[in-house]
């Protein structure tokens, strides 16, 4: 059974007097280390804390340390399954589970990416495809973290473009995260897990599980960190289970795929093994690779293994190039700079690999980006205006048809 991660930051930051500044240094490097593919400001995580002065956004003391989870062996957690929603899930490093779970035959895939604020470039991009009549009837859609929430609007059809536009153009910092040091993390999601209540409504569940019983494919990523891989959730067929169990259980995998670890907390959902139930730590996909496409495996193969889509169409919410900032002598600043360059080679390798498989198994590939050329400054974690300036740069680039590869 795979270890869970023992942060050191994370066991300093449970003493008492951490200051907020020293949270906000932390908290920079967390969020650009998964869910960002695209360079945070410095500046606009320094002030994150000074601009989200709501209680909502206001530092408060750790609680008391959790109680410890039951135990549990590999063994257990490899055939585990969860209550009343079998076959709902699989590794996304097993051929044979893969194989069973896409569909039988090839048509257009959207893969969404990682990307925390700078997913509102891939809800703009989808707005504007919607209005140039161009957009695909995807086969299948895949999202991790940030683009996990895009995926269940995408999938869900172009009915749902103005709520896509409304969750990525309306919020704030406090719509997201509380600064609040607790035991598992340095933030508490409750305003996200709020949001995505509000958001993914019994209506949203059953337009995406009939679009499942068509034939279509909706997959979600998150990391088991018990297990240290990667867990692919069919969200169709969860939401074609109906009733209030799968609405709870559809809602919590949307938070866990972008609940960044040690950030924000994770997510603990109850599977069962052998008779035995026990918890599952679950945190933001993005731990994992910023999209998911298919097994290592089949993109590496050289055996006859093919990519089973028609057409790949990928939105990377960022950047992936990056550009000149001068790194001042400051913890928030050379973590920031420091795990966006690593974030932007990661995804470059990544797409680089897809491309080579696409290419291979002569699949046409398309990959939207936010470009160079954008240089909106932010002001502040989650900034409105920055966000809805990347929407309406992904609503040029949808309309248009703008794919740089």
């Amino acid at each position: 059974m795979g270890d869970t991660t023992n942060d050191p930051q994370a066991r300093s930051a449970r003493r008492r007097g951490t200051s907020r500044r020293k949270f906000v240094a932390v908290l920079a490097g967390l969020l650009a280390s998964s869910p960002a593919i695209a360079a945070k400001r410095p500046r606009a995580i320094e002030t994150a804390s000074s601009r989200n002065s709501t209680p909502a956004a206001s530092a408060k003391a750790a609680g008391p340390e959790l109680p410890p989870r039951p135990d549990f062996s590999s063994e257990e957690q490899q055939s585990a399954q969860i209550p009343g929603f079998p076959g709902v899930r699989f590794w996304a490093s097993s051929e044979e589970d893969y194989a069973r779970a896409v569909p039988p035959q090839p048509g257009p895939w959207l893969v969404l990416s990682t990307g925390a604020e700078d997913g509102a470039y891939g809800a703009g991009f989808l707005n504007g495809w919607s209005a140039s009549g161009e957009r695909p009837d995807f086969s299948v859609v895949t999202g991790v973290s940030s683009g996990a929430i895009i995926a269940v609007y995408a999938f869900a059809g172009p009915k749902y473009d103005a709520l896509l536009r409304q969750a990525y153009t309306t919020v704030s910092a406090v719509d997201i995260f509380e600064l609040r040091v607790m035991p598992e993390s340095f933030a508490d999601s409750w305003p996200l897990a709020q949001m995505i209540e509000r958001h993914v409504t019994g209506e949203l569940i059953s337009d995406i599980a009939a679009e499942h019983r068509r034939g279509r494919r909706l997959f979600v990523l998150t990391t088991n960190l018990d297990a240290g891989r990667a867990v692919a959730w069919d969200m169709g067929a969860i939401a074609a289970t109906g009733g209030d169990a799968a609405l709870a259980l559809f809602r919590k995998i949307v938070l866990a795929s972008s609940s960044v670890p040690g950030a924000l907390p994770p997510v603990l959902i109850e599977a069962e093994s052998n008779g035995r139930r026990f918890q599952e730590m679950h945190v933001d996909g993005g731990v994992n690779g910023p999209m998911y496409i298919a097994p290592e495996s089949i993109l590496l193969s050289t055996n006859g293994r093919r990519l089973p889509a028609s057409e790949l169409y990928v939105i990377v919410n960022g950047k992936l190039t990056s550009e000149f900032a001068r790194t001042e002598q400051r913890l928030t600043h050379i973590l920031g700079r420091s795990f966006s360059l690593a974030l932007k080679l990661g995804a470059r390798a990544e797409l680089f690999l897809v491309a080579q498989a696409a290419r291979r198994d002569g699949i046409a590939m398309k990959v939207a980006m936010v470009d160079q050329a954008f240089d909106r400054q932010e002001r502040g974690l989650f900034d409105p205006e920055y966000m809805k300036a990347l929407f309406d740069l992904g609503v040029e680039h949808g309309k248009r048809g703008e794919f740089r590869l």
